[in-house]
């Protein structure tokens, strides 16, 4: 079982390894290609105006010509205390600001803690600047590597973080896995969810 980013993992693990694999369950699925980073990091800006607002223009003048992920990668490395803690705070009010339409979304209290979001950033841009290590659209590119293998896309319709195209084409190259559409969710939660996780663990679990 993925969600989000772990959806990336299990889908790389199980080209990997399809013979290790019994089947999956995944949700608010991802593929971290540099189509799908550059969205997140960019793109979705034209939803959320004034957030993106505030998350580019804490870049420093003489990084704003290089990618937003690879400019706030460097800054979560400077050497300046104050510059990584500025920029690990600007990258998650970002990461609270995609993934807020989830009805009900509440800001994560884990950004409060500094070291935390300091970890988190640095992790997430690590590999998201390097499209995790994979080649452009792979895990959807070879997804019938997967064909035999069981799985469950659970998505929401609202989730800008990760648009649902993603899952969908997912889905059509895989041809043993069948895609919910949650219509109460974004990046997150909403009421449908964890019931219909638990419901397909236990049916797979009987596989």
């Amino acid at each position: 079982m993925g969600l989000s980013w772990g959806t990336t993992l299990g889908l790389a693990y199980a080209h990997a390894h399809p013979r290790r694999v019994k089947a999956m369950v995944l949700g608010f699925v991802t593929t971290t290609s540099r189509a799908e980073v550059q969205w997140i990091t960019e793109d979705v800006g034209r939803i959320f105006p004034r957030e993106w607002e505030r998350f580019s223009e804490t870049v420093p003048q003489q990084l704003r010509s290089i990618p937003l992920v690879d400019a706030y990668a460097i800054m979560l490395a400077d050497a300046d205390e104050t510059v990584r803690d500025r920029a690990a705070q600007a990258w998650c009010e970002w990461e609270d600001a995609h993934v807020s339409l989830t009805p009900g979304h509440q800001p994560n209290p884990r950004f409060d803690d500094t070291k935390f979001r300091l970890r988190f950033a640095r992790l997430v841009t690590h590999y998201w600047r390097h499209a995790a290590f994979l080649e452009e659209d792979q895990l959807i590119r070879d997804a019938s590597r997967l064909n035999g293998i069981p799985g469950a896309l659970i998505h929401g319709r609202f989730d800008v973080s990760g648009p649902l195209s993603t899952a969908w084409q997912l889905h059509k190259r895989w041809t043993t896995s069948r895609l919910h559409i949650l219509e109460d969710a974004g990046h997150g939660g909403g009421d449908e969810f964890m019931p219909l996780v638990i419901r397909t663990l236990a049916e797979f679990g009987r596989l």
